[in-house]
């Protein structure tokens, strides 16, 4: 079911960031490299945008966020929908691996309205996240808060860290 809603080209644009891992980046380049970012609808409901100041920079780890990913928990609201890319560093028993995460935060206490709205946008922005390995949906802090949780989402029994926390 479409909605209508259209992706913004800041979106894209942060999305494409995110996925390309620069080689010969700089540490100034890397410390300004998003490590997760939040997407909301627009006020007037027509278009997917950055939600402003909802972001964890590479270079804030250890800063000014001591663990990104309990920090990105509590971004989001607990009364309303958002999308989110979080860029997750894991080991398996293999390798260390980054990939990004698309999820889909549907909390049990957002009004039903923006739950349908927000759900079948879903795909317009889905469409313009080409390459994205892993998607979660996500109905409450229950199913998030525990880091575990995102590690079976990326790799089931093998994954044993998750941000350079044993799970």
């Amino acid at each position: 079911m479409a909605s209508g809603v259209t992706v913004t080209d800041d979106v894209i644009t942060v999305f494409n960031e995110m996925k390309v891992r620069k080689l010969q980046a700089n540490e100034d380049e890397k410390k300004k490299r998003k490590k997760a970012v939040l997407f909301c609808l627009s006020e007037d409901k027509k278009h997917i945008i950055l939600e402003e100041g909802q972001e964890i920079l590479t270079g804030d780890v250890g800063v000014t966020v001591q663990d990104p990913y309990l920090h990105f928990v509590k971004m989001l609201p607990a009364d309303d929908c958002r999308y989110a890319l979080y860029d997750a560093t894991y080991e398996t028993k293999e390798t260390k691996k980054e990939d990004l995460v698309f999820i889909f935060w549907a909390p049990d206490g957002a009004p039903l309205k923006s739950k349908m709205i927000y759900a079948s946008s879903k795909d317009a922005i889905k469409k313009k996240f080409t390459g994205i390995k892993h998607e979660w949906q996500v109905n409450g802090l229950e199913d998030i808060k525990d880091r575990r949780t995102l590690a079976d989402k990326l790799g089931g029994s093998s994954v044993v860290t998750l941000e350079g926390s044993p799970i």
